[in-house]
């Protein structure tokens, strides 16, 4: 007997969070025979995970994918388990093809002729493939944290929970734009010592200038949807700002502010001026770097090992991405935003 060779698919989207969730209503109300990939065993897994304090600094009535507002009052900030429940609900209200449980371990092939690789060892033909993996892809610590010892207590962000996942003694919080501060100042009002290093001293902006929340005027002046390569948002890229987390607030909690954290020697860490502690743990909150070594087509990659992205579009016909920060504008990577993307990707793939 024949064998009849992988199932095919028009489209696949690897990622169901907002991004695709987003592009995969677009696509399922134009008739296109889509199918989404998502790691996590359910919808919104990723945004359960983080840690337990944790609230969008955009209010609920900006967090809506669409078809269906977010169910909070329009000024309130959803915290993160809101936010997980909502993208749930909104795959299973709108009857989003979603495969949960599947971990995409490779993309090979070309145009109109590629082959997704599951970690099962199935493989699904496509098309047309879409990279909607989000803005977080693999935590990064620098490298010298592999020079502390073993004693000391290391989570990245990704990891942290609560100030009691922590052990007794001075912590130390590497990072200081929004997620690292954020847990600085809640350690520091839970009655630990913690002291903060930041690589630059970044711009900060208040939640609600003026008397109207950042991202009513964000949103009502259009700024939000300046073209990454415009000089509005050229601007914005060079000078992300810290909302809503001041650092008059942090020292007032009794923060000790540091500068970059340069190397660490057993239980101490050195910080560019010379100082140093000796933490008894340390929350890395360096952010994420990409990962896209599972992509094996010819082309889709630079020298870095990050896909190519232009505005949506890759090097390989048939091959785009979605949800990545400053894609297209600075609402590219945001929950209530990213559905422009969605949308103008959506129409290029029915017209196609």
């Amino acid at each position: 007997m024949t064998d009849p060779g992988p199932v095919r698919r028009d489209v696949v989207v690897v990622g169901a969070g907002q991004a695709g969730l987003a592009l995969g209503y677009h696509l399922t109300r134009a008739g296109v025979d889509v199918l989404l990939f998502e790691r996590a065993e359910r919808v919104g897994a990723s945004w359960a995970r983080r840690w337990d304090s944790l609230r969008l600094f955009t209010p609920a009535r900006y967090d809506a994918l669409p078809g269906a507002a977010f169910p909070a009052d329009p000024w309130s900030y959803p915290s993160k388990d809101q936010v997980a429940a909502y993208l749930a609900d909104y795959a299973a209200r709108f009857d989003l093809p979603v495969r949960a449980g599947a971990d995409v371990t490779g993309l090979e092939g070309g145009t109109g002729d590629f082959r997704i690789h599951l970690a099962t060892g199935e493989q699904i033909a496509a098309a047309r493939v879409v990279v909607a993996t989000g803005a977080f892809g693999r935590p990064w610590t620098p490298a010298f944290a592999a020079e502390l010892d073993p004693a000391v207590v290391q989570v990245h962000t990704d990891d942290y929970q609560r100030p009691d996942q922590l052990p007794p003694g001075p912590v130390l919080v590497v990072g200081g734009a929004n997620s690292g501060r954020q847990i600085a100042l809640e350690l520091a009002r839970a009655g630990r010592v913690v002291h903060l290093s930041e690589g630059a001293r970044l711009r900060e902006l208040p939640q609600r200038p003026l008397g109207r929340d950042l991202f009513w005027w964000l949103t009502t002046t259009r700024v939000i949807q300046a073209p990454a390569t415009s000089f509005v948002g050229r601007c914005l890229r060079a000078n992300e700002p810290v909302i809503g987390t001041p650092r008059r607030a942090l020292r007032a909690a009794g923060v000790t502010f540091h500068p970059r954290a340069l190397v660490a020697d057993g239980g101490t860490v050195q910080f560019v001026d010379g100082e140093s502690v000796q933490p008894a743990a340390v929350v890395w909150a360096t952010g994420y770097r990409h990962d896209d070594s599972w992509i094996t087509t010819p082309g889709a990659l630079d020298t870095r090992g990050a896909l190519v992205v232009d505005d949506g579009t890759t090097p390989v016909p048939g091959l785009y991405s979605l949800g990545r920060p400053w894609q297209h504008d600075r609402g590219s990577a945001l929950l209530g935003y990213v559905h422009r993307d969605a949308e103008r990707l959506g129409l290029r793939l029915t017209r196609r």
